[in-house]
């Protein structure tokens, strides 16, 4: 007897609408979920939402009250964004990336979200004819969400097999067609929790350069490869990044993850200062000649939402100022995901299962805020279904452009309690599923 009735799992999934399990996207997941222990009256342990589990970094709470306090609220921000913000999102880059970027390209974002669509648009609007999005997959689901909604053209591939070496061919069997304006890849990786690496990311850069393509570099979990200390400002190792090998880069930094800032929807997206001046000449024909930098704040992000939050600017400075200044160890913050990520796998590994993306290349993958798992020979689909009979919700890694059978499990919401409870009910999944 499984912990939940299989028939009101069924039923739910029915009710639904979902007839691939596989492809239950993760807010369908959460509300069955939802649905399933509201039902049964059983605990679920949820694993399928990339939502903080940490309270907010107290230093950005205080600083945005403060800005409440003095009226800030009755002002709409520049567009171009706060000053103080654009300083200290400049200083960070320098303090814990090793990178040289002007505060005049470091441009709030309602999140990170925001910033992806809107460099979407402004890079697939560059170059005629380079209207082509490419993917370095698994990666976070919405973005190609983004594009869908715009109507931009994707490609994308899993990088399971083309670790090291293999990346540059595979890479440049796409840059070479001529019609790829951007390239996109989360560093850590949402959902295997990969890291590239210094050569990797050299690769990437180079043939960016060589094909005149921009890469899109996602940093949600900024600095949250644990086994490396990247904790100490303005000293290596740094966080590592494709901009020490190109200037066609855009560097997305969050507050959601390592911020815990999830709520407030604020981020910066930070353009090189070479992309930032330079002139498309398609851009500039249908922006009244502005280059790329300014198309993409005065332009996009004033039609998607005239600004961003303006107290939340205030908070992401003051905690971006605190970490530069050493007197904030956000990292030390944020390192329970690592050691929530170390026990949970072993629970699951104890009981049958395999890490999916086990393998950073010729090192084990890091703990962190995310991981993948598979079961013997079941499919993606067949897991996560059969799973959710025994209060465990997780999405599947076919919805992040993997090719492989498993699925991604977010560490984020799990209490101390469910430890002992996940052991148990793993147990029995694995008696029931020799």
């Amino acid at each position: 007897m499984t912990p939940i009735k299989k028939q009101l799992i069924d039923n739910a999934i029915s009710d639904f609408g979902i007839q691939d399990f596989a492809k239950a996207t993760i807010r369908e997941v959460k509300s069955i979920a939802a649905y399933a222990e509201r039902e049964s009256g059983v605990e679920f342990i949820k694993m399928e939402m990339g939502i903080p589990g940490l309270s907010a970094s107290k230093i950005g709470v205080k600083a945005q009250i403060e800005a409440l306090e003095k009226g800030i609220a009755n002002s709409y921000p520049d567009i171009q964004g706060l000053p103080e913000l654009k300083q200290q999102a400049s200083r960070f880059v320098k303090a814990f990336i090793g990178l040289d970027v002007a505060a005049e390209g470091c441009i709030p974002v309602s999140g990170s979200m925001q910033g992806t669509f809107a460099s979407f648009l402004t890079c697939s609007q560059s170059v005629k004819g380079k209207d082509t999005i490419l993917f370095i997959d698994p990666g976070f689901p919405v973005q190609k969400m983004q594009l869908q909604v715009m109507g931009v053209n994707y490609l994308t591939f899993d990088v399971y097999d083309y670790r090291g070496s293999k990346l540059r061919d595979k890479l440049e069997s796409y840059l070479s067609t001529g019609k790829i304006c951007a390239i996109v890849y989360s560093n850590p990786n949402n959902p295997s929790w990969i890291c590239m690496s210094e050569d990797e990311l050299q690769t990437i850069g180079e043939l960016a350069t060589r094909y005149d393509a921009v890469v899109i570099e996602d940093l949600a979990y900024f600095a949250m490869d644990f086994r490396r200390d990247l904790s100490v400002p303005f000293q290596p190792p740094y966080q590592p990044t494709v901009g020490r090998y190109t200037d066609n880069y855009m560097l997305l930094i969050s507050g959601s993850k390592a911020f815990s800032y999830a709520g407030e929807r604020i981020g910066v997206t930070c353009i090189s200062d070479a992309l930032y001046k330079r002139v498309y000449a398609d851009l500039a024909a249908r922006y009244e000649g502005l280059p790329f930098g300014p198309v993409f704040s005065t332009r996009m992000l004033y039609a998607l939402s005239s600004g961003t939050s303006h107290s939340a600017q205030y908070a992401l400075a003051a905690i971006l100022k605190a970490a530069a200044d050493g007197t904030y160890d956000f990292r030390s913050e944020i390192a329970v995901y690592g050691e929530r990520a170390r026990r949970l796998k072993k629970i699951f590994t104890d009981n049958g299962f395999h890490i999916v993306y086990d393998k950073d290349l010729d090192e084990p993958i890091a703990d962190g805020f995310y991981f993948t798992i598979g079961y013997k020979n079941m499919t993606s689909g067949e897991l996560a279904h059969e799973l959710m009979y025994y209060g465990v919700s997780a999405i599947c890694l076919v919805t992040t452009g993997s090719h492989q059978e498993g699925l991604r499990v977010c560490t984020s919401f799990i209490r101390d309690n469910q430890y002992a409870l996940l052991e148990e009910r793993m147990k029995l999944f694995a008696q029931l599923n020799p």
